[in-house]
């Protein structure tokens, strides 16, 4: 037990650490391929042989306060300026355990986003816009699809309190990412034209590159009702930008952010599971949860237009078990939003350039699971509860 609570909490710490150098998010893009999904399992998630498992997880939020750094900007919400994304995802998973340690997963999202602005259209300003008219872009459709394996380090069908996932993925650039819609401009004589061009990069349904993940789920039991889950989860980007034109056309652009970036991204999550009612398999949780886009990727170039930044949430979470049946929901709670820099902000030579971003209150996350074949090992049924991240 000393051994694998020992491996837990360096791999908890080697994750946290490289989470600091990674920053991220805002009115930011993190593509929906399930690692931000609320998913607490119990046994389900350690398969017996054969096993399959069908989820579907969805996830809603309405970004709308402005932060440029981690300093609110209240005036864009008082003057009616401020830019509001609506986010409808559902992240469609089926996994196959070819043995009881090692599993293989499908995830696909599928997409619906809307977009209202002042700025994009007409403008913000009463000269400009007198009427403050705001207009309406959106994307629906298929995201980006990602195949994963995971394997435990230790054999679940021998005695123990805890284990630890790794997993690695490859993502295939499935989503479109240069999804178009009409803006609206008024001419010089305030006639209203129509503008046709790509829709702004945070509710683009993909980023238009191919990518591999990395990924770690473990759990350590503290009683027989009582679990502590770590979850991570990092998206690698290798290449650098896509063909999406940020504005629509090279012309008056920086060179710089000509381009959409094809940037990485990342989750963690911890807390405790307990279990409150046995007999109705009923249990609740309580974490901590950070996801985000860095400024600048890890591995390849990180050029082209991104909005970084990231937020860290508290996460209460509810889950309920039936037959083969899994329900899940969370609702991560925003404590702390920050738009860091991007890489074309530090190039500015005198240090002020500073984009900003728009992020959630909250997030509301709701699954269902089911799961069906292979064989139930009965030493699997004393497994704790924990949060996986990735599915």
């Amino acid at each position: 037990m000393k051994k694998r609570l020992h491996l837990l909490c360096l791999l908890c710490a080697v994750w946290a650490f490289g989470s600091q150098s990674a920053n991220a998010q805002g009115c930011v893009a993190i593509r929906s391929m399930g690692c931000g999904g609320s998913n607490p399992m119990t046994q389900s998630n350690l398969f017996g042989k054969g096993e399959w498992r069908a989820a579907v997880n969805y996830r809603y939020f309405r970004s709308y306060k402005h932060f440029r750094g981690d300093s609110e900007e209240h005036e864009r919400v008082e003057n009616g300026t401020e830019v509001i994304n609506i986010a409808h995802s559902a992240d469609l998973g089926l996994s196959y355990s070819l043995t009881s340690r090692l599993s293989f997963s499908v995830n696909l999202p599928v997409i619906s986003y809307d977009r209202s602005s002042l700025y994009e259209h007409y403008g913000n300003s009463t000269t400009a816009n007198p009427d403050q008219l705001r207009f309406h872009t959106d994307a629906k459709g298929i995201g980006d699809l990602r195949l994963a394996a995971n394997y435990w380090l230790f054999d679940p069908n021998k005695p123990g309190s805890g284990n630890i996932s790794l997993g690695l993925g490859v993502k295939l650039p499935t989503g479109n990412a240069n999804v178009q819609d009409d803006f609206h401009k008024l001419t010089s004589e305030k006639i209203d034209t129509i503008n046709r061009k790509a829709v702004d990069q945070s509710i683009q349904l993909g980023d238009g590159g191919w990518g591999f993940t990395f990924d770690v789920q473990a759990y350590q039991q503290l009683s027989h009702h009582l679990s502590l889950y770590f979850s991570g989860f990092y998206l690698f980007n290798p290449e650098n930008v896509n063909e999406t034109l940020t504005r629509g056309t090279l012309t008056n652009v920086d060179p710089l952010i000509a381009y959409h970036s094809i940037a990485d991204q990342y989750a963690v999550r911890l807390g405790t599971n307990l279990l409150v009612l046995p007999a109705q398999n009923l249990s609740v949780s309580l974490g901590a949860r950070a996801e985000g886009i860095p400024s600048s990727d890890l591995i390849g170039k990180s050029e082209g237009f991104r909005r970084p930044g990231y937020v860290v949430s508290a996460e209460p979470g509810l889950f309920f078990s039936s037959g083969g049946f899994n329900f899940n929901l969370s609702v991560p709670v925003a404590l702390y939003r920050n738009r860091v820099k991007s890489t074309y902000d530090l190039a500015d030579p005198a240090g002020q350039r500073h984009g900003d971003a728009a992020f959630a209150d909250y997030s509301i996350n709701a699954g269902v699971m089911y799961r069906f074949g292979g064989h139930k090992d009965e030493s699997m049924k004393t497994v704790p509860q924990f949060q996986n991240v990735t599915n």
